[in-house]
């Protein structure tokens, strides 16, 4: 059976950066994690073969959880190019949406660009309770808001609406495009 390969590269990333962020060196995380100057050299260097009782060590002396110094980071830059990402198409209307972010639990939001033609309004059921829905409209006219409150959106404009309420959505024009980013609280 092969032997699982440690991430070396973001090991070496990781361990460099969080020393730095402690402001100690090399030898003093040594010492304190108890494992030999040069294999910690190594280390940050991207050689060697670190065992996970020794990544666990430095973790622990540097006060950070082991996850951090064998998962990659998450992109400081996340980019999605204009018709690329996944598309979400409604069932009974002439409108398609690519999630752009979703929201974790600490952030409770999502961040969609909506796409629209005229013909069949996009007609929204009530979302959870205290969901609000921010939309600037990017080209085209649309109308959008609460079902018995709709109003009509040119290029820049930007209008707020409850979302836990039945919505709509309406292409007055061809071409129609809007961001659209629904906050949960």
């Amino acid at each position: 059976m092969p032997q699982p390969t440690p991430p070396l590269a973001t090991i070496a990333a990781a361990l460099r950066a969080e020393r730095e962020r402690a402001g100690i060196s090399l030898a003093e995380l040594a010492r304190r994690a108890g494992v030999a100057k040069s294999t910690l050299s190594q280390l940050e260097a991207g050689t060697g073969n670190p065992s996970i009782e020794t990544l666990w060590s430095l973790g622990v002396a540097l006060g950070i959880p082991f996850s951090q110094l064998v998962e990659p980071p998450a992109p400081r830059v996340r980019v999605i190019r204009a018709g690329e990402g996944p598309l979400l198409a409604a069932d009974r209307a002439d409108f398609t949406a690519t999630l752009l972010s979703a929201g974790s639990s600490h952030t409770r939001r999502d961040v969609y660009v909506m796409y629209l033609e005229p013909g069949q309004p996009r007609e929204a059921e009530a979302h959870i309770p205290g969901s609000v829905e921010h939309v600037v409209a990017g080209a085209g006219r649309l109308v959008a808001g609460p079902s018995d409150d709709v109003v009509e959106l040119a290029p820049g404009d930007y209008v707020a609406f409850p979302g836990d309420v039945p919505h709509r959505y309406e292409a007055l024009e061809p071409g129609t495009w809007a961001m659209l980013v629904m906050e949960h609280r």
